[in-house]
């Protein structure tokens, strides 16, 4: 029972001991500012926001806005957002790539894009980055501008037909078209968008794997 006692609370005090050290560094590296000077914050900075804002439109932004929102006002705010979204989609694997920690090991990794090449690197870092970088790009040259034409001739045919394309059928024949090669695309589109989530998320966990 003390045996057990003691190797708890010794335990504890080691524990303790350990954070207050780290906690310690951590101030000195701030307060020196020589954190500031590596590429660590902003790497761990550009991938919060990216994961950040996938989720939040995802999840949050693009469900409320849809529910809320009568359907044309709704399309009107996912065309406004869309190009910025998809935009940070395909703009900050460059920035994660370039701004990669090296590992500190003198064998390892060196840091930005030879660390992303490095062939340790191949299936942890290259692939997801990668693969964010295209699925991004995909949906903002060509998905979201072919989407974009589609809801345009949509809403011509709407003034032609007299009746909005989602107020249900029956349809003309030019408007079930229109709304069929709508769907795939905008299926597609956010297919893509999960692909690009996974690929952030598994990402996330191999930089993780490097703070223990």
């Amino acid at each position: 029972m003390y045996l057990v006692l003691y190797l708890f609370l010794h335990s504890n005090t080691i524990i303790t001991t350990n954070l207050h050290r780290n906690h310690r560094k951590l101030i000195f590296k701030m307060g020196d500012g020589s954190i500031l000077f590596s590429l660590a914050p902003y790497h761990v900075l550009s991938y919060g926001t990216l994961l950040g804002t996938q989720v939040f439109h995802t999840f949050i932004n693009s469900v409320a806005s849809f529910k809320v929102l009568e359907r044309p006002q709704f399309a009107i705010l996912q065309r406004a957002v869309f190009p910025s979204y998809f935009g940070i989609q395909a703009a900050v694997p460059v920035v994660l790539a370039l701004t990669y920690p090296g590992s500190k090991s003198a064998f390892g990794a060196s840091s930005g894009l030879a660390g992303v090449f490095h062939e340790s690197n191949r299936w942890g870092v290259l692939l997801p980055l990668g693969t964010i970088f295209v699925a991004g790009l995909a949906n903002l040259t060509y998905l979201l501008p072919e989407t974009n034409k589609i809801t345009a001739k949509r809403r011509d045919q709407e003034k032609k037909d007299g009746k909005a394309s989602y107020e249900g059928p029956p349809y003309s024949n030019e408007m079930s078209a229109l709304n069929k090669e709508f769907g795939q695309l905008h299926g597609i589109s956010s297919l893509i968008n999960l692909v690009t989530l996974f690929a952030t998320v598994v990402y996330g966990v191999n930089l993780s794997s490097r703070l223990e």
